[in-house]
């Protein structure tokens, strides 16, 4: 077969994605360039790879089979470039990291801004992600390494917790609510809402969360920092849910009321997450030591 490593990449964003147009997305190709590629691929392993359900995909025998061998090759290519990194002393090239909304707003920049001050010629690319889309990355070895909540189903990769990171409603001082002690989700469904932007990992995860509570929420303007959510937030245009960490840092400046989630979903810890330690490549390894993973036994 001559299947490339684009090929194998988009395979398994299709199978884990459970559907080609989601599948598509994930790998960035328009469905159509997607679903004719999936057809050389077919055509070239000489067998069909997928069954077709009403409701999206599910890989048949065949198809379990090279997903197995795409994970190896795609998780020696990752190794392979890693060791090419490190005959440039490991301090040379890019590394890809892919971080949840909490993680790239307060966590990682006062952790990884010493590390890598200290490597000049080191470059890394990070990328906002939902914990559940870093986690399918992970395990199909399309990137080494991520920080996730430690809510996320993460079955077969290693999550080392780092920081909590549980998740707080906020509301200006005169809201009917802000003397409650603890609130649940559903209990403020009908009240209007200040929201991170579109692609926000945190809101998704959200939003996901109102609508399993039993509606979407009433957005009145969506923020692109938590700098802004929180200024509206004060002044009453909406309330909004915040990392706790966050509102701590704003609420003396913008003078809101921080009251607790009493929702299992809300009381997070960030996690380190990867899958083989030794598989890392070595600034890697260098990079989430120095974040605090604890190389496994």
């Amino acid at each position: 077969m001559r299947l490339d490593l684009a090929d194998l990449r988009l395979f398994l964003c299709i199978l884990d994605a459970g559907s080609i147009s989601a599948g598509a997305a994930r790998a960035n190709l328009a469905l159509a360039s997607a679903s004719e590629r999936l057809r050389s691929i077919e055509l070239e392993a000489g067998v069909a790879l997928f069954e077709r359900r009403p409701r999206g995909v599910a890989a048949t025998q065949a198809g379990e089979a090279l997903a197995h061998h795409a994970r190896l090759i795609l998780r020696q290519q990752a190794l392979l470039k890693g060791e090419l990194r490190d005959f440039a002393q490991g301090a040379v090239g890019t590394l890809h990291l892919h971080a949840n909304t909490a993680a790239l707003a307060d966590y990682l920049p006062r952790r990884l801004a010493p590390w890598l001050a200290a490597r000049p010629r080191l470059h890394v690319e990070l990328k906002e992600r939902t914990s559940a889309d870093i986690v399918r990355a992970i395990a199909a070895g399309l990137v080494e390494a991520g920080v996730v909540s430690d809510a996320v189903d993460a079955e077969g990769l290693h999550l080392q917790p780092v920081e909590r990171d549980h998740l707080v409603l906020i509301m200006a001082l005169g809201h009917r609510l802000a003397d409650s002690g603890k609130v649940r989700l559903a209990d403020v469904l009908n009240e209007a809402f200040v929201g991170l932007a579109h692609g926000s990992a945190l809101q998704d995860h959200i939003d996901t969360q109102a609508l399993a509570a039993g509606r979407a929420l009433a957005l009145r303007v969506r923020m692109t920092t938590f700098t802004g959510l929180c200024e509206m937030v004060a002044h009453g245009v909406g309330i909004g849910i915040v990392p706790q960490n966050v509102a701590t840092r704003h609420r003396r400046r913008h003078g809101f009321r921080t009251i607790a989630l009493d929702e299992p979903w809300a009381r997070r810890q960030l996690c380190l997450c990867w899958k083989e330690w030794d598989s890392l490549a070595a600034p890697m390894r260098s990079l989430l030591s120095h974040l605090g993973a604890n190389r496994p036994n």
